[in-house]
């Protein structure tokens, strides 16, 4: 029997044994994802098998890169990639997924004793996101305190640039300067109030 009549018997027993098995899946006829445990457990892990074309006469690529993996500490990882690669040396030659899979959900305990989750990066990006908008959001809501009113009357008085123009507080200054001049008495010299920024003769001569 050739390598690849090995591969396609075991293929069709994997597809018969793990029918509708939402924790066998199949990638390709050569690749496949197995989860031990279920989705809610914190000691779930997910093995990614991959026949290279000479298995089962040697071993077939066992990984945990997964992003599921990811809150999988370094050490708990190579002890599980470990204990597996013994199995599949006790195994090589023979069709050996079904005793992997059965082994390492037998074993499950026992692999993860040490386990601790992992706070990804991921994590934390999500919550500097979550925290930056949150900060946005209040700047806007400060923004939008000013009344219609006080938005009128700030852009009637701005050029198109956003600033007020040189001079545009004469008018008050002069009717200020007129008035305390018609009130000074004889031989007094009018009180007068000048601006900060003013540049007018007339109020600060």
């Amino acid at each position: 029997m050739t390598t690849n009549e090995d591969q396609e018997m075991e293929l069709e027993a994997l597809r018969s044994i793990y029918e509708g098995d939402e924790c066998f899946k199949e990638l390709s006829p050569v690749s496949f994802q197995l989860r031990i445990g279920d989705l809610e457990d914190s000691k779930s892990f997910i093995l990614d098998v991959t026949w290279p074309e000479t298995y089962p006469e040697i071993g077939p690529q066992i990984s945990l890169d997964g992003f599921f993996n990811n809150r999988l500490a370094p050490d708990t990882k190579q002890l599980i990639l470990s204990k597996l690669e013994e199995q599949v040396e006790a195994n090589v030659g023979t069709a050996m997924m079904y005793t992997l899979f059965e082994w390492a959900k037998e074993n499950q305990e026992a692999l993860m004793e040490n386990h601790t989750p992992v706070v990804t990066a991921v994590t934390l990006t999500s919550n500097s996101e979550v925290t930056l908008t949150t900060a946005t959001a209040k700047k806007k809501e400060k923004r939008e305190q000013l009344t219609k009113a006080q938005k009128r009357r700030i852009i009637g008085r701005t050029d198109h640039k956003g600033e007020l123009p040189r001079g545009w507080n004469w008018i008050d200054v002069i009717k200020h300067v007129s008035g305390s001049t018609s009130e000074s008495k004889p031989g007094e010299t009018g009180s007068h109030f000048c601006c900060s920024n003013c540049c007018s003769p007339l109020c600060c001569s």
